[in-house]
């Protein structure tokens, strides 16, 4: 188990400027890149000699198992993320950091300019052939640690750091004393700054892009909304129903998730916004800044999803997978967006006339023959249109007082 480091007296009195600029960025949110920046940057100035630093951490994402940001002299500040993987990557296993985990090692230290075998650790070698003199490295959790053995390969929540030097003789004493003593406080600082990005991430993914963002920054009451124009979509998988009843969950699933990938990364690349899933479909809103934006940038994901999903259907029948078609419609207008629900469950969404009638629209697909359909108000914003709309007719909806015409896109 990673042992919080033991601080002294006189380790935190040596690291006191580097403690008090750590908790002030604690404090106010500062990001992780621009705190991990500045503590570097500091360690140098009060004369550790630092040469290198490595911190990896445990990231709550669903494509992203953790995070990693990489500090050198030379080159500043870098960071990359770690997809998941059913296995354990080799460069992984075979660092420090695992060694500290499966040992449970309260801290792991290595002089680099000696004549011992580090092979076993490739990293290290590595290292010292750039001139690394010394390797240390030692972790914090987020969480009370319990007496259970630590899966490496799914640690508690913390950070894992390492700091290395090429000074000749490595870190003295008093270079490691500042770093000991000031680590529980970098350790808070990192917490308060992961927390929230934690926080943005989840948020982002499971209420989407806009709508995680407004309820991070507070828009959480109850009944709290507002009236915007916007263009919104429904999304669909055709023949779902017969699908779900013909092929194994799993396989479903595996199904809906490639449709639905390709579906929200082109309705984003656009500008729309993923309000929420509903089974074998989605509702969407483009909300650019005027009904004209959000209008072209509709017909433009629609147009791009014809070619993307014929493709994807190409690529599945040569893998013997199952495929299907899509419907969609665009209907443009008046909307309230805003928190809905009780007040111990909230749903930040869309309710409206505008919603309604593009739900009426949805339906009318079997009987125009056509995947997209768009409404005569998203025709008329989008003029002049880049695509060519073709009229389907008018027609009486359920619940419209006045005939409303219908377009689809033509592809030639």
């Amino acid at each position: 188990m990673v042992a919080e480091p033991t601080l002294t007296l006189e380790s935190a009195g040596r690291a006191m400027p580097l403690i008090s600029w750590l908790m002030q960025q604690g404090l106010q949110g500062a990001g992780q890149q621009e705190m991990l920046q500045g503590y570097c940057q500091r360690l140098e100035d009060m004369g550790v000699p630092l040469w290198r630093l490595h911190l990896a951490q445990r990231a709550f994402h669903p494509k992203f198992g953790g995070l990693g940001f990489s500090w050198t002299r030379a080159d500043g500040l870098s960071h990359e993320h770690y997809e998941h993987r059913d296995s354990p990557r080799d460069e992984w296993v075979r660092s420090p950091f695992y060694q500290i985990l499966t040992n449970g090692l309260d801290e792991f230290r290595a002089g680099l300019d000696v004549n011992e075998d580090f092979s076993v650790f490739p990293l290290l070698e590595d290292l010292r052939g750039q001139g690394a003199t010394e390797y240390f490295a030692t972790g914090l959790w987020f969480e009370k640690p319990d007496d259970r053995e630590i899966d490496p390969n799914h640690a508690p929540e913390g950070v894992l750091i390492s700091w290395t030097t090429d000074r000749l003789g490595g870190f003295e004493d008093d270079d490691l004393n500042i770093i000991r003593g000031s680590l529980p406080y970098l350790g808070l600082a990192l917490k308060s700054s992961s927390n929230r990005q934690m926080a943005a991430d989840l948020l982002r993914v499971y209420l989407g892009r806009d709508a995680g963002k407004r309820v991070l920054s507070g828009e959480i009451q109850r009944g709290s909304s507002q009236r915007i124009d916007a263009v919104i979509c429904y999304f669909d998988l055709k023949d779902f129903t017969s699908l779900a009843e013909s092929i194994p969950g799993t396989e479903l699933i595996e199904m809906l998730n490639d449709y639905f990938a390709l579906a929200v990364a082109t309705i984003q690349n656009h500008g729309g916004n993923i309000l929420k899933f509903m089974g074998d479909g989605m509702l969407t809103m483009f909300d650019l800044g005027s009904i004209e934006e959000d209008a072209t940038a509709a017909l433009n994901a629609a147009s791009e999803l014809q070619v993307k999903i014929r493709d994807l259907n190409r690529t599945r029948e040569a893998q013997g997978l199952t495929t299907t078609g899509f419907t969609l419609a665009l209907h443009a207008g008046e909307i309230l967006y805003g928190n809905i629900g009780a007040e111990n469950r909230l749903d930040f969404t869309v309710i409206g006339p505008t919603v309604n009638l593009t739900s009426r629209i949805s339906g009318m697909h079997r009987s125009v023959g056509q995947s997209i359909i768009i409404s005569e108000y998203v025709h008329r914003a989008a003029q002049p249109a880049s695509h060519d709309l073709v009229s389907l007719g008018r027609y009486m909806l359920r619940g419209v007082a006045a005939p409303i015409e219908l377009f689809t896109i033509f592809e030639g």
